[in-house]
C-alpha cells in the first residue's frame, strides 16, 4: 500500500506502483521536489495526523550527489498516542510547537503533554519554543521571570524556578534530552535575560544559554519590538553533548540565527553537528527570512538546523478577550533542515509536533565532500570568540 499527502489529506492506493521513478514523480508533482525528502526520515504529528516515511524513492530524477540517501515517505492518521514507539530511537528529534497563553500554569500543562507525546514517539531530544511560559511581550517578562539554575544543577526550586523544575522532572520521567526553548530569567543582580536551559535524561542541567543578540527591530510598515527595553544580552557560546549519534549540539535563540559568526564559532570551536534555535519570528520577518536563515546556517556550517516556534494565536476579537499585554503573532513553521540545506521536516502555523530522524553520517559526508571548514583563508580573514590573550 502507498500513502500520499496532498494538502494534508490522506490518499490511499492498494495498487502496486510499477516504478520507483513513477512514485517519485507523483510525490514531486503533489508536494514539490524540495519536499520529496531524503537524508533522514521525517514525521509531522498533531492531534489529527501523523506523517512519516516508509518507502524508498529513486533520487536520480533530481540529480543529487551520490551521498544523499534515499528517503521514504508515508502518511497515516491517528487519534491516539498508543501508536507511537515507546523506546528511544537514536537520532530522532521532536520540535514542539504549541500555543502560549497568559497562564503560566496552562503553559506548563501544555508543555507536559507535548513532551510526553515526543517521548512516546521515540524522540531522543525534544525542543520547546521560545518564551513558552509567558506571553512574548516586554511588559510581561518581569511578571513571568524566574531564577534559572546554573549548569550541573539537578534539583531546581519548584518555587523560584517552577518552569525549570518542570523540565527537569519531565526529562527524568521520560529519559529524554530537553532543549527548553526559553523563558524570561531574573538574575540575582536583578537583570533579566531570555534564557534557554538544556536538560539531559538524568535531570541534570547540561547547558544554559542567554540570548546573545537581542531582538531590537523597527521595520517601517511592519513591526517594532525592543527586547532591550527589559532584557540584557548574554555573553557566551553555548553547546552540550546529546549522546550518540547526535554528538555536540549548539544552542542559540531566535535572533541569534541572523548572525552567522555565532554559528560558525560553535562549529569551529566545538564541532557541533546540530544547531538549535528556539524562535518566535513574526508575520513580517517569518515569511521572508525564517526558512532562508535556517537553510543558510545549515549550508554555512554543513550541519543540521532545528527550530521550534510557538504556534500562532490570532489577536483577540473583542475587549473581553484582550490581554493586559500586547499581542504577538508568531509565524510558526517549526522546521528541521539538513546539512545540504533541504527542509526535511516542517509544519504550518498550528499546534504540531515535528519529528525527524537525523542521519548524522550526512554531516561527515558533507564536510568531507565539500571541505569548506579546512579551506577557509585564515591569512585573509578570521572569526574568533572574542577571548583576549
Amino acid at each position: 500500500c502507498y500513502y500520499f499527502i496532498v494538502s494534508k489529506k490522506v490518499f490511499w492506493s492498494s495498487m502496486r506502483i510499477p516504478s520507483r521513478s513513477v512514485c517519485t514523480y507523483i510525490l514531486a508533482t503533489h508536494l514539490g521536489t524540495r519536499n520529496v525528502l531524503y537524508g533522514c526520515k521525517a514525521f509531522v504529528a498533531s492531534s489529527s495526523f501523523v506523517t512519516k516515511s516508509t518507502h524508498n524513492l529513486d533520487r536520480s530524477l533530481f540529480q543529487r550527489p551520490h551521498f544523499r540517501k534515499r528517503q521514504r515517505m508515508m502518511s497515516t492518521t491517528t487519534t491516539s498516542s498508543s501508536s507511537f514507539h515507546t523506546e528511544v530511537v537514536p537520532g530522532r528529534v521532536a520540535l514542539l510547537q504549541f500555543r502560549v497563553t497568559d497562564s503560566k500554569q496552562k503553559n506548563h500543562e501544555t508543555a507536559t503533554i507535548f513532551i510526553a507525546r515526543a517521548a512516546e514517539s521515540g524522540a531522543q531530544l525534544a525542543v520547546l519554543p521560545e518564551i513558552w511560559n509567558s506571553p512574548y511581550a516586554t511588559a510581561a517578562f518581569g511578571n513571568y521571570a524566574e531564577q534559572v539554575p546554573e549548569v550541573g544543577e539537578q534539583q531546581p526550586s519548584s518555587v523560584d524556578s517552577p518552569s525549570i523544575y518542570l523540565l527537569v522532572q519531565l526529562a527524568k520521567e521520560h529519559s529524554i534530552y530537553i532543549v527548553g526553548g526559553s523563558i524570561p530569567e531574573i538574575s540575582k543582580n536583578g537583570k533579566m535575560y531570555n534564557t534557554c536551559v538544556c536538560v539531559d535524561p538524568s535531570g541534570t542541567i547540561v547547558a544554559k544559554h542567554r540570548k546573545v543578540h537581542l531582538f531590537d527591530i523597527d521595520v517601517p510598515g511592519g513591526i517594532c519590538f525592543k527586547e532591550s527595553d527589559t532584557l540584557s544580552p548574554g555573553n557566551d557560546l553555548t553547546y552540550f553533548n546529546a549522546g550518540e549519534p547526535l554528538g555536540n549540539v549548539g544552542v542559540g535563540i531566535c535572533y541569534d540565527i541572523r548572525f552567522p559568526e555565532y554559528a560558525l564559532l560553535l562549529c569551529k570551536k566545538y564541532n557541533c553537528n546540530v544547531l538549535i534555535y528556539p524562535g518566535a519570528f513574526n508575520l513580517t520577518t517569518g515569511p521572508a527570512h525564517w526558512e532562508l536563515l535556517q537553510r543558510g546556517r545549515a549550508v554555512d556550517n554543513q550541519c543540521f538546523i532545528l527550530t521550534a516556534s510557538p504556534a500562532r494565536t490570532e489577536p483577540p476579537s473583542s475587549d473581553d478577550e484582550k490581554s493586559k499585554y500586547p499581542h504577538y503573532t508568531a509565524w510558526g513553521h517549526s522546521t528541521a533542515v539538513s546539512p545540504w540545506g533541504d527542509v526535511i521536516a516542517s509544519c504550518d502555523e498550528n499546534e504540531n509536533i515535528v519529528t525527524a530522524d537525523l542521519d548524522m553520517t550526512l554531516v561527515s559526508q558533507m564536510r568531507q565532500g565539500i571541505p569548506i571548514l579546512q579551506q577557509k583563508r585564515g591569512d585573509l580573514y578570521e572569526v574568533n570568540d572574542g577571548e583576549k590573550n
